[in-house]
C-alpha cells in the first residue's frame, strides 16, 4: 500500500538513499533541505521528488515525517511537522523498522562502511533481489527483496536501533570525540550492537579493539592473521590490482583476483566473502562479481586531468587518510603524490592532530584547507596553521589559490575530506591549465 513520506534533510547521504528506496517501493516521497545544490539531489529530482527549502514545506497530517539525525527538535521543520499532527520518526528508528522485513545485513565500523556496503550490495544484487542503502547517497528498493544491505553508524549509538540478521564490523576506533568519551565508550556501544545481531557478526579480527569485544559464538573473524576464521594469504599486489587466496576454518576456499588496491580493500572483500559463504553463494561467482565492482561515490574516485590523475575520497580520519595514500602508492608507484585535505570538525582535528600529520606525511606534498565546522560545530580552539606546522611539507590552500597544484604536472592529486572539499576540486579542474603557476 502506497504511503506518503516527507524527509527532513533529504539531501543528506543516508536520507537521500532512503528516499530512493521508499520511492522505488511505490511510495510518495518529498522532502526538505538547505537551498544550496548538493550532488545527492540530482537523482531525487530526476525521479520527480519535490524538494522544499527548510521552513516552506507542504507537510500534511497523513504523512510520515522522517527526521534526519542532524536536526534537533527545535528545528523549524520538526516543529512544523509536529504541529500538523503528522507521524514523526527519527531516521535511524525508521531504518531499524524497515530492515525488519528482510534478511538484513548492517555494515558498521569506524572506517570502510560505505565501500563495504557498496561491495556487498553489488555482489548480492547480481544473485538475489536486494535492496540497499549506501552512505554515498545511493539507495535502491527492489520489490520482493530477499536482502537489505545498509550502513549502520555508531555516532550517538544510532546503530542500536538495529537488530540485523548479519552485521559486519570493519574496525573499531575512537572517532566522534564530541560524543564518545574514549575508546572504552565506543567499545561498549559495539558490544551492545553485537548482542542485538540475530545470526552472525563478521568482524575484522586483526583490529586490536575488535579483539576486545566480549567473546561470542556469534562472531566470525576475518583478516590476515592466522587466528581468524576467514584468512587472506598468498597476497600478490601490483599496479593492476590484488590477488589473494582465502582460507575458511583452515581449509582453502578460493583464489580471488581483484582490481582493488590497498590492504583495506582486501579486508573489505573478506567481509563480503564471509557473508556470501554463510549464505551459500558460489565462490567463483562471487569472485567474478567482485571484479565488476566500480566503486562508490567519493571513495577513491579517479579521473585524468591533463597529465595528472585526480582522486576524490571521503577520508576524514587519520586511519582513512593513511590507507587511501598507501593505495595510491600501490596503483601509481612512479608518480608524485599530492594530498589536498580539508579537516572535518574542530573536535576531531584537535583530538587527532598528531595522527593527522603522521598520515598526511605519507604524501610528497601536503595542502590543507581551513577546517570545515559541520552543522553541529561552527568553531573551535584549534586552527589549521597548527596542523600545517606539523606536516613535513604543509601549505594552506583556498579555492582562490588552487592553481598552486599546477606545479606538479604529472602527479596524483588526492582531494580528501567529509565537508565541501569537492568545491576545491571543482575550482581546480575549471582553471585554464598553466604549469608555470
Amino acid at each position: 500500500m502506497s504511503e506518503k513520506y516527507h524527509l527532513i534533510g533529504i539531501k543528506g547521504s543516508g536520507m537521500s538513499a532512503l528516499a530512493h528506496i521508499l520511492y522505488d517501493m511505490g511510495h510518495e516521497v518529498q522532502g526538505s533541505d538547505i537551498e544550496e545544490t548538493l550532488f545527492t539531489q540530482i537523482g531525487l529530482e530526476a525521479k520527480g521528488m519535490t524538494l522544499y527549502p527548510f521552513g516552506k514545506s507542504n507537510i500534511e497530517p497523513d504523512m510520515t515525517v522522517i527526521i534526519g539525525n542532524a536536526f534537533k527538535d527545535d528545528h523549524v521543520e520538526v516543529i512544523q511537522a509536529k504541529q500538523t499532527g503528522a507521524k514523526c520518526v527519527r531516521y535511524h528508528e525508521f531504518l531499524g523498522s524497515l530492515a525488519g522485513g528482510f534478511t538484513s545485513i548492517a555494515i558498521s565500523g569506524t572506517h570502510g562502511k560505505t565501500t563495504t556496503t557498496g561491495l556487498l550490495s553489488h555482489v548480492l544484487r547480481l544473485n538475489h533481489p536486494t535492496s540497499y542503502l549506501i552512505g554515498d547517497g545511493t539507495g535502491k528498493g527492489v520489490e520482493n527483496s530477499e536482502y537489505f544491505v545498509f550502513e549502520a553508524c555508531e555516532y550517538q549509538r544510532h546503530f542500536l536501533a538495529y537488530h540485523p540478521d548479519y552485521a559486519i564490523i570493519t574496525n573499531i576506533e575512537h572517532d566522534h570525540p564530541d560524543y564518545f568519551k574514549d575508546i572504552d565508550d565506543v567499545l561498549d556501544a559495539f558490544n551492545t550492537f553485537v548482542s542485538q545481531c540475530k545470526k552472525m557478526v563478521i568482524a575484522c579480527g586483526d583490529d586490536p579493539e575488535v579483539k576486545k569485544l566480549k567473546a561470542s559464538t556469534k562472531i566470525m573473524t576475518y583478516g590476515f592473521e592466522t587466528s581468524n576464521q576467514v584468512i587472506a594469504t598468498n597476497v600478490l599486489k601490483n599496479s593492476e590490482g590484488t590477488t589473494f587466496d582465502v582460507l575458511i576454518n583452515g581449509e582453502f576456499y578460493h583464489t580471488f583476483v581483484t582490481p582493488f588496491f590497498g590492504d583495506h580493500m582486501i579486508l573489505n572483500s573478506l567481509a563480503v566473502i564471509a557473508v556470501c559463504y554463510l549464505e551459500g553463494l558460489n565462490p567463483s561467482i562471487v569472485e567474478k562479481d567482485l571484479r565488476l565492482f566500480e566503486g562508490v561515490k567519493r571513495r577513491f574516485a579517479q579521473k585524468a586531468h591533463h597529465e595528472q590523475i585526480i582522486i576524490d575520497d571521503y577520508a576524514h580520519h587519520p586511519t582513512e587518510i593513511s590507507v587511501t595514500l598507501k593505495a595510491v602508492r600501490q596503483k601509481y608507484p612512479d608518480r608524485e603524490l599530492v594530498a589536498v585535505f580539508q579537516p572535518h570538525t574542530f573536535t576531531r582535528t584537535a583530538a587527532f592532530i598528531n595522527e593527522f600529520a603522521q598520515s598526511l606525511n605519507l604524501a610528497d606534498h601536503i595542502y590543507l584547507t581551513e577546517i570545515f565546522g559541520s552543522a553541529r560545530e561552527a568553531n573551535g580552539t584549534v586552527d589549521i596553521q597548527t596542523l600545517i606546522d606539523k606536516c613535513h611539507s604543509g601549505h594552506l590552500i583556498t579555492k582562490e589559490t588552487v592553481n598552486q597544484l599546477h606545479q606538479y604536472p604529472t602527479a596524483v592529486v588526492v582531494f580528501m575530506g567529509a565537508g565541501d572539499i569537492k568545491k576545491y576540486e571543482d575550482a581546480y579542474t575549471r582553471l585554464p591549465w598553466n604549469v608555470e603557476a
